[in-house]
């Protein structure tokens, strides 16, 4: 058959729409295609009948296949460019169809009709969803597959309320932005449609043209389960509830395990530089990862995992903090059931995995949020609030019911739908102050004048009151830096609502000391004392964390002044204190083995270095210091008040010396903490103790297996009725040199 025989005649004369209507469709500006294409009862001068309109621009000809009858109407193109009807004289009722399309090779196929279906959004859904209520939205908006009639498909619905026409486009209909066009909800903006007999994994993307400014762009779905590996930016359909999870113990005991008077011990990963494939520096996948991670997790007596972003991004550099898939885990490593793998694998062995989440901005790719529609969507407009400066990143609009939606929906996605055990929200302070890092002149005030951001405050709060509505049991974290009150607060008394609170002034201070030379901390005993002022203001972690290992600021190991032996002493008595100190804990991998260079996200840790006895000396170490904090009630079950802490003495500083107690609910599980920050041993040193008894050592930094000198008290140290420092009793011990030594009483 050649291209003519293949093309019938155009007869524009039989068309029973509207030529406006028509040429909207066929010239891709039509909003509304369901009110013109599909089947429709239209009366003519016979009376009613049913006609049924397509528009295949790529197709020659078109038949209707009646599922019904088996009879086969050849359609008529009424217009050029590829618009086609059928009437059906004597039919008053649209009736069950396929289309036969025939290119112009004359290759036959037959499909659905993507417009016999009807709309499946609810007027109710977009109420909620435009009043910001709709939490669960992540079950409505983006690609989900639906029956309908017996017919298997995908039901694609956006929010893009200035946009013209807005299209489906993959390779299903070649790209072609025509080819489906959506409809439009008025007045919520949310655009439809149901495409039959797509298959999992089919790539796709929204092909938006605005009202505004000729702007027309092809956009991943903000809602996308699934997105192509980068370079490419596409969205992937994905069935997200088909995983059958095998991890109901660990949730029904997540509360209790949980619980702020329990252990929180975390190790800090990047998944794509953790470890590599050695022969080509490529990703492991998800699956990988759990086998290898979880068991190294336990080894290392970690009980939590926290993984920088693995929400979907496109530049390895950002380390995942520049988002652009919300409801996407990172194909880097695999697909969604993979990461529902990894997860159920670490829950499996009783290791909690807590993500760090990205609201307060997104990045400028163009594929993104950005411009969704031809307008600032997700964004304020005004660069004084849509801009942040420091990341050339756009900051969401909190005060847009819609966007408040979607931050909130793609919280709780992760937590119902991944399993996750909590969020640790990045860049809290950013989302807080109008004013964070900017000039005058670079922000607009609050409606009262102020530099609060009141919209982002009320959005914190709603997110913190609704994931533990909906996931009772997880935790949030709030990365913030400032002296913000009450963070860790609920909301009813005026806080943020958040679980925890990263201590970055612990952080700050402590490794500003321990970076001095120690002859110079005799100076700067403040540096450690500071921290227990406001120590029970919050519910706090103490973290070493990625951002303290890169861009110059050396290796935990390299920061360490002296030679390669006091480098390892000083760093086991900052890990020995931080253990001892009050709030859960967080480590970046690769500090607990002494990796030596800064972290670089595009390869993998320095594994080879457990060669060396120094670097396996030094993970022993953190792994027993680990396995003591998870066995030890007094380190972690009064956290969060004085009731579990008193400094014995602060006030050596001539010789960089501190002691204090921890205590648990039970006089046998008190614990004495001494620390000495200089290198010189301390032999017959007194320390007060708290209770008459006798001692056991039962932590050295010091100790030869870990690298140490061996100084300490190998045997049992009984307290003396002399009255010293804070304490009624006391006795005197040898102090290692740069060393902290734990004791407990025997009895």
């Amino acid at each position: 058959m050649t291209d003519a025989e293949a093309m019938p005649a155009v007869h524009p004369e039989r068309a029973t729409a509207p030529k406006a209507e028509i040429q909207a469709i066929v010239y891709g500006y039509h909003g509304m295609p369901r009110h013109i294409l599909g089947p429709h009862v239209v009366t003519g001068e016979g009376g009613e009948q049913v006609v049924i309109r397509a528009f295949r621009p790529l197709d020659a000809r078109v038949d209707v296949l009646d599922l019904t009858t088996g009879a086969r109407t050849p359609m008529v193109r009424v217009h050029e460019l590829g618009f086609f009807e059928a009437s059906f004289p004597g039919r008053t009722t649209p009736f069950a169809y396929r289309l036969v399309v025939i290119d112009p090779r004359g290759h036959e196929f037959e499909l659905e009709d993507p417009y016999r279906f009807g709309p499946m959004l609810t007027d109710y859904d977009l109420f909620l969803f435009g009043e910001g209520n709709l939490i669960y939205s992540y079950e409505k908006l983006g690609a989900h597959f639906h029956e309908v009639d017996g017919v298997r498909g995908v039901n694609f619905a956006v929010w893009a309320p200035n946009a013209e026409r807005v299209g489906v486009v993959g390779p299903f209909n070649g790209w072609d932005t025509r080819t489906h066009p959506m409809q439009r909800h008025d007045p919520s903006g949310v655009w439809e449609l149901f495409i039959p007999d797509l298959p999992e994994g089919m790539h796709y993307k929204y092909a938006v043209r605005s009202r505004f400014l000729g702007y027309e762009m092809n956009k991943a779905d903000p809602y996308g389960f699934y997105a192509e590996l980068r370079p490419s930016t596409d969205s992937r359909v994905w069935d997200i509830g088909k995983y059958e999870w095998q991890d109901q113990t660990w949730l029904d005991n997540r509360p209790t395990r949980q619980a702020l008077d329990q252990p929180i011990n975390i190790y800090e990963v990047h998944l794509g530089s953790w470890r590599r494939v050695p022969e080509d520096n490529g990703f492991l996948s998800y699956h990988d990862l759990a086998h290898q991670l979880v068991e190294y997790v336990q080894q290392m007596g970690y009980t939590h995992i926290e993984l920088l972003p693995i929400t979907e991004h496109p530049f390895d550099g950002s380390w995942g903090y520049q988002t652009t898939g919300y409801f996407a885990p990172t194909s880097r490593f695999g697909n969604p059931d993979d990461f529902k793998y990894f997860v159920d694998y670490c829950h499996q062995h009783n290791i909690g995995v807590l993500l760090d989440w990205v609201p307060a901005h997104f990045p400028r790719d163009a594929h993104g949020l950005g411009f969704f529609d031809g307008t600032h969507l997700y964004e304020h407009s005004d660069p004084r609030q849509g801009e942040q400066l420091d990341w050339g990143t756009k900051v969401f609009n909190f005060g847009r019911n819609e966007v408040r939606n979607y931050l909130m929906s793609s919280a709780i996605f992760w937590l119902k739908e991944y399993h996750l055990d909590g969020l640790r929200v990045d860049a809290v302070a950013s989302m807080l102050y109008l004013d964070y890092s900017r000039e005058p002149g670079q922000w607009i005030p609050n409606r009262y004048g102020g530099r609060e951001n009141l919209d982002a405050i009320d959005f914190i709060r709603r997110f913190n009151e609704l994931t533990h509505l909906e996931t009772p049991g997880t935790l949030t974290i709030a990365e913030e830096s400032t002296s913000w009150p009450m963070v860790t607060r609920p909301t009813y008394m005026g806080g943020l609502g958040f679980d925890l609170k990263w201590n970055m002034g612990w952080m700050h201070d402590m490794l500003s000391y321990m970076q001095k030379d120690p002859v110079f901390r005799r100076y700067n005993q403040n540096q450690i004392t500071f921290s227990l002022i406001y120590a029970f203001h919050e519910n706090f972690v103490l973290p070493f964390s990625h951002d303290e290992v890169v861009h110059l600021k050396r290796s935990m190991l390299d920061k360490m002044p002296g030679d390669i032996w006091q480098k390892y002493a000083n760093l086991r008595t900052l890990y020995g204190y931080m253990t001892g100190h009050p709030g859960k804990k967080l480590l970046f991998m690769g500090g607990e083995f002494g990796q030596f260079s800064e972290w670089n996200e595009a390869r993998s840790l320095d594994w080879h270095l457990l060669q060396w006895q120094d670097h396996q000396r030094l993970q022993r170490y953190v792994a027993e210091l680990n396995h003591l904090y998870l066995n030890e009630p007094a380190l972690y079950t009064i956290d969060n008040s004085w009731e579990g802490f008193q400094w014995i003495d602060i006030s050596d500083a001539d010789r960089s010396i501190i002691s204090f107690v921890r205590r648990g609910h039970e006089a046998a599980d008190t614990l004495v903490i001494v620390c000495n920050f200089t290198p010189v041993p301390r032999l017959g040193y007194r320390v007060g103790l708290p209770l008459d008894t006798t001692y056991r050592e039962i932590m050295n930094s010091d100790r030869p297996e870990y690298g140490g000198s061996g100084v300490g008290n190998p045997h049992p140290v009984t307290a003396e009725a002399l009255p010293w420092q804070s304490c009624a009793f006391s006795a005197t011990l040898n102090l290692p040199p740069l060393g902290v030594i734990y004791l407990k009483p025997t009895r």
